[in-house]
């Protein structure tokens, strides 16, 4: 009986492990109570705290937001956040940029984490200073201090002590081969940070995340919530072998193809932020056109809500994909 109950607490502590909820970034824990928005989140000038969430909520809907901007919680005597930065899960240090005139994001953080067997990636940004010992490769437990908040950017306008904050996303990771991408797309244009550019990691919505842990606990399954994003579009790509196959297999759906069929591309379904939730192998004869990207369908109430990241454009009654668009799915099929 003593080894059967060894055995189930083994169990336990393994499903803990692989369920294991995020952590929020700061002690900030206004987003888990009543009303608590406006206490959490620092909103742009003049607007309320949605600004300050994750998605179409800046410009009118037109420009994405890929974080959550967390408010801070205590000051030193010159009105500066001292407020520490946690770990948002157990990971390890996969970047760090240490010099904030190098990017808008500041002084920032990346950690890549393993959950429900995804790689993960979390940053942090606009740090006032990192934790001394970090470096790349160094593991982490989820809650311990990272970094300080800070204030800190490349921005013309500088971000005001009032609107103080940490900078906090949860991402995928779209490209092993995102540096030959950037030379081409970008020519002439400094890349300083190699693959932890912000443009090669796709942000979920880490406040919906973050909730669904809260409420769910070990219940609460990242794969199954990515699983069921809403759908922007779909395309078809003449693509067979690029990253984030390997990397993210579990959103792919090995089953599709019949007895004696070998897989000409994919069928990806897209959500609004450009995120590849589910990848179809499809034989030769579902391609009716000789193009490298084949728009299939665009879902039009979701475009209305989300159009910020302008994936996909309308001429006349036709759907077509974006410049934007086309420019993703190159980086994803690199």
């Amino acid at each position: 009986m003593k080894f059967k109950s060894c055995l189930g607490l083994l169990l336990f502590l393994a499903r803990a492990v692989a369920a294991q909820p995020f952590q929020l970034p700061t002690a900030n824990q206004a987003l888990f109570e009543p009303a608590g928005q406006d206490r959490y989140f620092v909103p742009t000038p003049g607007k309320t705290w949605l600004s300050g969430a994750f998605g179409c909520v800046r410009s009118d809907g037109w420009q994405m937001h890929e974080g959550l901007d967390v408010k801070c919680l205590q000051r030193d005597r010159a009105g500066e956040p001292v407020d520490p930065v946690l770990a948002t899960a157990d990971g390890v240090v996969a970047y760090i940029n240490n010099r904030p005139a190098l990017s808008n994001y500041g002084r920032y953080i990346v950690l890549l984490h393993r959950i429900s067997g995804m790689e993960i990636y979390s940053l942090y940004a606009h740090l006032s200073e990192i934790q001394s010992g970090l470096r790349a490769g160094r593991p982490v437990r989820g809650g311990e201090q990272i970094a300080v908040m800070g204030r800190t950017s490349n921005t013309r306008e500088r971000i005001s002590k009032e609107r103080a904050h940490v900078h906090f996303e949860l991402n995928l990771f779209y490209s092993d081969h995102f540096n030959s991408w950037f030379k081409r797309h970008f020519p002439g244009e400094r890349n300083d940070h190699g693959l932890f550019n912000g443009e090669n990691l796709v942000g979920i919505d880490a406040r919906l995340i973050l909730l669904a842990g809260h409420e769910e606990g070990m219940r609460f399954d990242l794969l199954n919530w990515i699983q069921h994003r809403t759908e922007l579009c779909r395309v078809l790509v003449r693509q067979t072998d690029f990253p984030w196959l390997r990397r993210y297999p579990m959103l792919v759906k090995q089953s599709a193809l019949g007895r004696g069929e070998r897989a000409a591309g994919y069928e990806i379904a897209l959500d609004f932020n450009g995120l590849p939730y589910e990848l179809i192998p499809r034989a030769a004869g579902s391609f009716k056109s000789a193009a490298k990207y084949q728009l299939l369908s665009v879902n039009e109430p979701e475009y209305t809500k989300n159009p910020c990241r302008r994936l996909v454009t309308r001429q006349g009654s036709r759907w077509e994909l974006a410049n934007n668009g086309l420019s993703l799915l190159d980086l994803l099929t690199n």
